[in-house]
């Protein structure tokens, strides 16, 4: 076996990563809670800006992130 092991990423790749993988999980603790404990009582704190606006755009934005730093590969000249 040699020695040599190549990193699969680079540093930066990896900063990348774990920045979207906390906007994924911050994206989805905004989503979180919002509803009743009874089921025949409505709550509009459902539909608020954060749970159908900020947070669905926290958790794509994050997901592309991802993708972004698993492609991403420094220029060679």
């Amino acid at each position: 076996m040699s020695r040599n092991k190549k990193i699969l990423f680079e540093r930066k790749n990896y900063i990348i990563l774990v920045f979207s993988i906390c906007l994924i999980s911050s994206g989805y603790l905004f989503m979180y809670g919002g509803g009743s404990q009874d089921p025949l009582t409505f709550n509009k704190e459902i539909f608020s800006f954060q749970r159908i606006r900020l947070a669905p755009s926290l958790v794509i934005f994050g997901f592309a992130l991802a993708l972004f730093s698993i492609i991403y590969r420094k220029r060679i000249r």
